[in-house]
């Protein structure tokens, strides 16, 4: 469970990168982005076929659906200055 935190916010951080600008959240929401979007990388990739039951989304699969929840936080948590 540590390591799926660690792996998450290295790739909730990752994902922070790539896409610059301001976030309505923090590292605990960073940590979250990261591991949700490991989960739905993998949830997609096997729903596609491109993953074999058990066998885990890569890390740029999962920075890459780390990527789509941040957007879709950010389109649902805009500032509203």
């Amino acid at each position: 469970m540590i390591w799926a935190i660690i792996i998450g916010l290295v790739v909730g951080i990752v994902a922070k990168f790539f896409m610059p600008g301001r976030d309505p959240g923090g590292i605990i929401i960073t940590c979250l982005l990261g591991i949700a979007g490991a989960a739905f990388a993998n949830w997609a990739g096997g729903a596609l076929g491109i993953y074999a039951v058990g066998e885990g989304a890569g890390f740029i699969s999962a920075v890459i659906g780390a990527m789509f929840l941040l957007f879709l936080y950010r389109l649902l948590f805009k500032s509203r200055v």
